[in-house]
């Protein structure tokens, strides 16, 4: 199988006959990504290209430092009052965008808003253990949970704090289109399909943020986020294969930034509808992909492979719960005896993925005698579609799972437990196993639970572990930033070279 040229015209469709037009600093920051924002409210979905744009537009309660340590943002300080109860003290010298002081009622109403059922957010699962949220003083929040939670700072890291007035006022609708919070950057413009603009918030608490405007474009093509860089077009991109990486390197005027994350790149694998709803199917699926000719194939140096649906970054990661072996010759036992040969398998995609490991699994499956079709549609169509009803999600897709939050819990739970929108998947055991785990502090019983959880989840395949992602950018060579394992794109900590 020569996987080593798929894609490889991609990087021979664009030539350059002019040179670069890289300019000196200036006040302005362009952003290449490859699709377009699902949505710009905080509270709904937390796809890649929504999160580097919103980020920048609202402080969360709590942060990550560059380094990965959890730091204050709207609270500056927290004390456990049990295991249950924890109380946050809100800064008072925040205003959102409109003037308007950011108070404890406005993270009260974040919290309930992300955690009501009703309001369905694809977040509700790393949120929901919190059963109270109340302002106990202008400067205080209380928060109870259901059961000692010991993932509940990490995931209020992704917590971002949005003004009641404004979102009652303009209602859910609107409130996505025109977004308001506290952060750095104010939300000025958002032509659908083309780009995001922003502008700078001069009144910002932390400082003067360090662009005057900030654009994000939908480039979906690879060769094109490249030209622009090349022409200095824009000044930085996102989401590269290590073939693109390695032309960029050579490049003078360009930097190539990349660093390994917590993000795990997966197969998910519908067991509730299509022709995988048969164990044996998926067993097969699992049993065809060859994950180690993937990495070394599509991306060398740029991804470690994974036997579960977690990388070694995240708490409750397990290393003896091996995944299927490479078996061409098992995987056509196992559809031969299911009656599947030969049967329609379709594999929904979006360019927010990268298509050469979506083009091999699609032909591994058909070396053991599976129809694959692909089907790609825009990055929101593919949510919504992937967080659907079982039979509208397809058979297969490929993912690239980060919960910020370095724990299994912001990873597996959400992915597999049977009331998750994401999960396409049901058994009692997991979804005890994996409760458990999130209801105690003691660490060793949360690693007992997530061991069987993964043993659960071998043998019934919802899911597949392909390998620990790596975040690539590239960047103008004057611009001055960091990529960090949580893939956090803070254009507050972003400058150009003096």
């Amino acid at each position: 199988m020569m996987l080593r040229h798929v894609g490889a015209a991609l990087g021979a469709l664009v030539l350059l006959t002019s040179a670069p037009a890289f300019g000196q600093t200036k006040d302005t920051l362009s952003v290449d990504l490859p699709g377009q924002p699902a949505t710009l409210d905080p509270h709904i979905q937390w796809d890649t290209d929504s999160y580097t744009v919103y980020r920048n537009i609202f402080d969360n309660l709590v942060t990550r430092d560059p380094s990965g340590k959890i730091v204050p943002q709207i609270a500056t300080a927290w004390k456990y009052q049990s295991d249950t109860v924890i109380d946050f003290t809100i800064r008072t010298d925040v205003k959102f965008h409109d003037g308007s002081p950011l108070t404890a009622e406005d993270v009260v109403f974040s919290v309930r808003r992300i955690t009501d059922p009703a309001f369905k957010s694809p977040q509700l699962g790393q949120f929901n253990s919190i059963t109270k949220a109340e302002a106990t003083a202008p400067d205080t929040v209380r928060l109870t949970t259901s059961t000692p939670y010991p993932a509940l700072l990490a995931q209020l890291v992704k917590l971002s704090i949005v003004p009641k007035a404004y979102v009652e006022k303009a209602g859910a609708d609107k409130f996505n289109l025109e977004p308001m919070g506290s952060g750095p950057y104010k939300f000025k413009e958002w032509q659908k399909g083309v780009r995001v603009s922003l502008d700078a918030n001069d009144a910002y608490w932390r400082g003067k943020p360090p662009f005057k405007s900030v654009t994000f474009q939908n480039v979906p093509d690879t060769a094109t986020r490249m030209a622009n860089l090349r022409t200095g077009k824009v000044d930085i991109i996102r989401q590269l294969n290590p073939d693109d990486a390695a032309q960029l390197k050579s490049e003078g005027r360009i930097k190539v930034m990349s660093i390994p994350t917590e993000r795990v790149g997966y197969l998910f694998v519908n067991a509730l509808a299509t022709p995988t709803q048969d164990v044996r199917v998926r067993r097969a699926i699992a049993h065809a992909i060859n994950r180690d000719l993937i990495i070394e194939a599509l991306m060398p140096g740029f991804g470690k492979p994974v036997d579960v649906v977690l990388t070694p970054a995240n708490f409750g990661f397990v290393a003896d719960v091996k995944g299927y072996p490479f078996d061409a010759a098992k995987a056509r036992a196992l559809i031969k005896e299911a009656g599947a040969e030969g049967a329609e398998i379709p594999f929904i995609t979006s360019p927010a993925y990268d298509q050469r490991v979506v083009q091999a699994v699609q032909q591994m499956l058909g070396e053991v005698g599976l129809k694959v079709t692909i089907s790609s549609t825009d990055q929101a169509t593919f949510l919504r579609r992937r967080q659907g009803k079982p039979e509208d999600a397809g058979s297969l897709s490929l993912g690239r799972w980060s919960c910020a939050c370095q724990d299994a819990d912001g990873v597996i739970f959400p992915l597999f437990h049977s009331e998750s929108i994401w999960a396409k998947y049901k058994n009692t055991d997991y979804d005890k196993e994996v409760v458990a785990a999130r209801a105690t502090l003691d660490e060793a019983a949360r690693l007992r639970h997530y061991h069987r959880a993964f043993e659960i989840l071998r043998e019934d395949v919802p899911g597949i572990g392909l390998y620990q992602d790596f975040a690539i950018y590239a960047a103008r060579k004057e611009l001055v930033w960091q990529p960090t394992a949580n893939e956090a794109f803070f254009v507050f900590e972003m400058k150009w070279q003096p």
